[in-house]
This record gives C-alpha cells, sequence and structure tokens, in this order.
C-alpha cells in the first residue's frame, strides 16, 4: 500500500478530508494547491498560482480549479467540489472519489457507475505549467469528458468579484483558448492533447466560500468566471493530458512531456523522502539563474533568516551540497550589499535584521562540517571575516558591541528577532537590550572564527578572537544565568525578562557554548519539563504570564497567540540537538520517538510535509502556513544527526 494513499471512506467525509491540502511547486516561485477532494478552502488555493513581476510582488491566481463531468447515456456527472454561503457544497463530486494516492503525484481514482477515471496532476519543474492527465481505466460505453474552468486573475491576497471590467474575449490556439481577464496578465493558455470543441458560455459563479479565511477573520467569498467549457470523447484505455500555463505549447508533445516530468518525481514512498521532496518545493529559481529558498508556502517569500536555518538542514543533510552553494552565491551578493550600504539587487526580505549576519556564520560552519574545515574556509572564510569585521567595528545600524564584549540590540518598536508579530504597530512580544539567543550565536561565530583563523595560519586574528570569546562568556553567564537554573530571554538594563522561552536553547545546542556542562544541563531540563511538546517547542512556558497555546480566530488573537505558547517543529531541532550533544547515545531512543511524532503530520493538514506551528496544547493541532522551510530543514537535520550517533563507534 502506498505511504500516501488515502482511502474511500475518507474521502467522502469532508470533516476529514477538507482539513487536507495537497502543494505541488515549479521550483520558480509558482505553485498549485487544494484540499485532497479539489474543494478550494483559502484564497491562496488554485491550480494555476504564479508570480506576474510587472504587477506586484504577490502570487496571482490564474486558474482556480477545473470541474471535470463525465457524461454516458445522456446522464452527466460532475466531478468538481465547490462550497458556496450557507454550508452548501456544489456539485459533491467527491461522493465518486474512489481513493487518493499521493506518493509520486496527486492521483485521484473516481468511479462513476461503470465509469472508472484516474486523475494525475503534476507541476512542470522552473516552468509556469500545470499538467494534468485524465486516463479512462474502465468504460461499458462511449463516454464524453466537459472540463470546465474557473478563473479568478486576481492576487493571492485578494478576492475577484462580478464586474464589467473582465475581458470576455478568448483566441483559439493549438487544441485550446488563450484569454486574459485584466490588462497587465499573462495570458492564460489552455490546451488539450487532443483536439476538442470550446463552447464559449461565460457566467460568473457567485459566492464560493473558503472556509479558511473564515477561520481565520477574513472575507471569505468571491465570484469566479467561467469561458465556457470544452468537450471531447474519451476512450476505454485513452489518455488525455490538459495543460494550463501562461505560454502556449505544442499539444502533441503533452503526453510526452507528462511521461518525462512523471520519471523526474521520486516517490514519497516514506517519511524521509516525503521531507526532502517538501525541501525541494522551497526551492526557487529566478530568471537570471539566482537561487533562494521561499520560507514556505502559501504566502511567504524568501527572508534572510529563514534562509539561513533553514539551508543546512534542507541541503546538506540531504547531500545536496551544490545547492546550498547555489543559495549562497546569491545570499552573499546580497549580504554584502547590505554591509556595504549598495542597493540590494537580491530578493531577499528583511536582511537588515540584527541577527541574520550570525545566523550565516553558523549555516557556514554546518558547510565546514559536510565538506571540511580546509574547503569551507576556502569557499567562506572571507564573508565570516567580514562579517565579523562588521560587527566588531559597530557598522550595523542596530547591533552594537558592548564593553561587556556582548551584542546590544533595541527592539522596543519594532520586532527584530524570529518572535516577529505586531499588534497595534508595536510587537507582541518586545525583545529588546541584550537578547540571550543572538549572544548565544555571538559567542559561537568568536570561537568558530578563532578556530579557523588558527588553522589558516593567523594568529593575530585568532588571538583577538578569542579575548572577545573569553569576555562574551563570562558576561554570558552574568547577564542571563538567573538563580533558577534557566537563562532570562533579554535583558534590558535592569529590566530581565524572567518569561521561560525556548530562545535560550540555542545556548545549549550551538557547537561553542559560553555555559558550563551542569548549567547546560540545567537549561535542557528546564525546556524539558516546560517547554517540550510532541511537535516541537513552545514559545512560552505554561507557567509563565501570557500564556496563549492555541492559535485560532482574527488576525489580531492569532498575533498574540503566536509566540506566546504555540509550539515550534524548528526549535525543537535545536532542542534535540542539545540533548545529543549532552547526553550522546544515552538519548538515542528519545530523540528517535520525537521524530516519529512528526510522521504522523505527513498525511494530516498539507501532505508530505510540516505546517508552520502547532497549538501548544493537545492535541497539537497543525496551523498556519501549510508548508515551512525552517520546520521541515531541523527535522532533517534533526534525522541526520541522529544518523551520525547511531553509527559511532
Amino acid at each position: 500500500m502506498s505511504y500516501l494513499r488515502l482511502e474511500k471512506a475518507l474521502m467522502t467525509n469532508l470533516q476529514e478530508s477538507l482539513p487536507r491540502e495537497v502543494l505541488r511547486t515549479n521550483r520558480s516561485g509558482a505553485y498549485s494547491s487544494s484540499t485532497i477532494v479539489d474543494c478550494n478552502t483559502r484564497k491562496y488555493h488554485g491550480l494555476l498560482v504564479v508570480p506576474v513581476p510587472n504587477l506586484d510582488d504577490e502570487n496571482h491566481v490564474l486558474l482556480s480549479s477545473m470541474d471535470v463531468t463525465v457524461m454516458q447515456h445522456g446522464a452527466e456527472f460532475n466531478l468538481g467540489l465547490h462550497k458556496y454561503q450557507g454550508n452548501n457544497y456544489s456539485p459533491k463530486g467527491h461522493k465518486y472519489i474512489r481513493e487518493f494516492d499521493c506518493g509520486i503525484v496527486p492521483t485521484t481514482i473516481y468511479r462513476v457507475g461503470g465509469v472508472i477515471l484516474k486523475k494525475e496532476v503534476l507541476f512542470q519543474h522552473y516552468e509556469d505549467r500545470l499538467l494534468i492527465r485524465y486516463t479512462l481505466e474502465d468504460a461499458h460505453s462511449a463516454t464524453t469528458l466537459r472540463f470546465r474552468p474557473y478563473l479568478a486573475f486576481r492576487s493571492v491576497r485578494q478576492f475577484t468579484h462580478e464586474n464589467s471590467t473582465a475581458s470576455r474575449e478568448y483566441h483559439e490556439v493549438d487544441n485550446g483558448i488563450r484569454t486574459c481577464m485584466y490588462a497587465g496578465y499573462p495570458d492564460l493558455y489552455m490546451q488539450f492533447s487532443k483536439k476538442n470543441e470550446f463552447i464559449f458560455q461565460p457566467d460568473w459563479y457567485r459566492g464560493v466560500e473558503y472556509p479558511k479565511e473564515q477561520e481565520r477573520g477574513y472575507a471569505s467569498n468571491e465570484d469566479l468566471y467561467v469561458p465556457g467549457y470544452f468537450e471531447m470523447s474519451i476512450k476505454k484505455g485513452e489518455s488525455i493530458v490538459f495543460s494550463a500555463s501562461t505560454s502556449a505549447i505544442k499539444t502533441r508533445g503533452l503526453k510526452a512531456l507528462f511521461e518525462k516530468e512523471m520519471a523526474d518525481r521520486a516517490p514519497r514512498d516514506n517519511f524521509y523522502h516525503c521531507l526532502v521532496n517538501a525541501a525541494h518545493q522551497f526551492h526557487n529559481r529566478e530568471e537570471n539563474d539566482d537561487r533562494y529558498l521561499l520560507a514556505g508556502y502559501p504566502w511567504f517569500k524568501c527572508r534572510a533568516r529563514d534562509t539561513f536555518i533553514a539551508l543546512p538542514g534542507l541541503t546538506l543533510s540531504i547531500g545536496e551540497v551544490d545547492y546550498f552553494e547555489l543559495v549562497m552565491k546569491t545570499a552573499e551578493r546580497g549580504l554584502r550589499e547590505f554591509m556595504e550600504e549598495k542597493p540590494l539587487s537580491v530578493k531577499i526580505y528583511e536582511i537588515e535584521q540584527p541577527d541574520v549576519l550570525l545566523w550565516a556564520i553558523w549555516a557556514i560552519q554546518q558547510y565546514t562540517k559536510q565538506v571540511g574545515r580546509d574547503k569551507g574556509y576556502k569557499k567562506y572564510g572571507q564573508l565570516a571575516n567580514d562579517i565579523m569585521h562588521y560587527i566588531v567595528e559597530g557598522r550595523h545600524p542596530n547591533l552594537t558591541l558592548e564593553e561587556n564584549g556582548l551584542l546590544h540590540t533595541e527592539g522596543r518598536d519594532r520586532a527584530v528577532t524570529w518572535m516577529n508579530s505586531t499588534a497595534n504597530g508595536r510587537p507582541v512580544v518586545p525583545r529588546t537590550g541584550f537578547i540571550v539567543e543572538f549572544n548565544a550565536l555571538w559567542y559561537n561565530a568568536l570561537k568558530f572564527c578563532a578556530s579557523l583563523a588558527v588553522e589558516n595560519n593567523d594568529p593575530e586574528n585568532a588571538q583577538e578572537l578569542e579575548e572577545r570569546a573569553a569576555l562574551a562568556k563570562e558576561s554570558f553567564v552574568k547577564t542571563f544565568l538567573n538563580d533558577y537554573g534557566y537563562l532570562f530571554d533579554y535583558v534590558d538594563g535592569p529590566m530581565m525578562d524572567w518569561s521561560v522561552r525556548p530562545n535560550m536553547i540555542f545556548a545549549v545546542a550551538l557547537d561553542y557554548s559560553p555555559l558550563a556542562q551542569e548549567q547546560k544541563k540545567s537549561v535542557l531540563d528546564v525546556c524539558t519539563r516546560e517547554l517540550l511538546t510532541p511537535k516541537g517547542l513552545r514559545s512560552l512556558s505554561p507557567k509563565s504570564g501570557g500564556y496563549n497555546p492555541m492559535y485560532v480566530g482574527p488576525q489580531t488573537q492569532r498575533d498574540y497567540a503566536y509566540h506566546q505558547g504555540t509550539a515550534w517543529p524548528w526549535l525543537g531541532g535545536f532542542y534535540m540537538e542539545a540533548c545529543l550533544k549532552l547526553y550522546k547515545r544515552t538519548r538515542l531512543s528519545f530523540i528517535e520517538r520525537q521524530v516519529v511524532g512528526y510522521e504522523d503530520e505527513m498525511k494530516y493538514h498539507c501532505l508530505g510535509t510540516i505546517s508552520e506551528l502547532f497549538d501548544g496544547n493537545p492535541p497539537f493541532l497543525g496551523r498556519g502556513a501549510m508548508s515551512f522551510a525552517m520546520n521541515v530543514a531541523e527535522i532533517l537535520r534533526t534525522l541526520k544527526l541522529l544518523e551520525s550517533y547511531t553509527y559511532q563507534k
């Protein structure tokens, strides 16, 4: 049985099937996403969702969905499914689903009387082209298929409604049509591998409803434009391939293209392969061949902090050193432009955040462990040294090296850490002053760069870095360690944040720690008792004031819960690394059980990947973005660490 196969009973139960989503990407920013029963429940869902750079920096839903109707003996059976106001579903095509399999590509088997129709969906790599193959596996009489496309032509953050501005014009192309609803958008080409008849029958389908947006406190209704329908006969055993794209294609090659793309897909036949597949979905290649990692789907762009935290797990942990180097080449250009106060030529957001440079050095450190310190130094040693000099010389606009050897950041008025939610224009968690993970990363960077300097005959630089590290170590313990055995989250003058938060775990997990062994064990114990869940570390202890573990409700309510008790798998990755470093093989079975806790997620929420965050209380439901790069990365990195400890002699 396939690893990601779902049976008829689950598929036909909308309470079970609608929360489960499917995501396919083209590794160039475009994607296709819906639920497993093809009922869109988010405004971000759509069959063809692509960037339109000449309009804005958002993705845009061109083709929202495609309803297929099976016709025999004058009877029509519509396999589509849409939710309308008043909890009404139409046309209820899910009742014909016999099974769903997402092992290689999303595959749905429909049974309508004696007709068995298979639908397979894939997104062509590096092209804005969705391909769907329909195969008539069984039929006892003449069968005709009707295809009705639902068009949106809108940003993923907006809705479309019936209007007189939308163009109804269309032009015939090879086995299909092209159309464009609004100026500034690319043409949408809808073509088939088989000759067909297009019947122009323009209409608006009004009041389509998206329950996920309702849950999030947003507007949730829109109207979708249907220009008409395509009709063609199909014989038993025959396959028809449909292409939706922003460019034309010669339709005689569609079947071969589908086969070629299918052959390029690795099966998602176990937990690890699902994570590898998810890792590849974050790849983003731009036209100028710049390489990025998207922070998540469906609404995240490439963010600097996320890039450097996720990069080792998404590349090095699965043996893809070359992609690490490609992404780092683009990122290094952005870092240097930032440090030299030049306009950015890269599409990386939030590169000015004060901890980004520290995470970049951490990523380089992981690279050296993978490829060897000599190669690592030759590749990125100069960048690491330049970053350290930039910080020491006080050139960062919001990162100051104080006399006590620690880094100070101003974060009262704007969020400057990964805990970045805001309400009424101000940070929900105003972390400021000496921030615990910033300074754990700083000490680690000092020691790492000092060790590289020693190995590469730069004793003067090594001595300076070691002296700074010694001062930082002493000050770190004095500043952050409290009498209860854990670390303050931040210290701002006389103000000390006593909240028990997961950011202290980095002082234990990083290769170089300013803490003594017993201090590290004490911090880890507090994290285990108060923060650990089956889905990572909570962002706040239940014993701390303001604990709010359920990420639900309108935007403001969710903003206040975002970092006040929700659980984050990527933090769990650093927790598990800390466990292994402190207790070695004695904690292997414990860590293995923690990792297995994520395997259930492969069949929930978005199939084959990990959600952005989870509720901090049972049943620890997945929330937020359907797929989050840092979470996938850290689970992959943990699996790699487990392997290294398992095979240690």
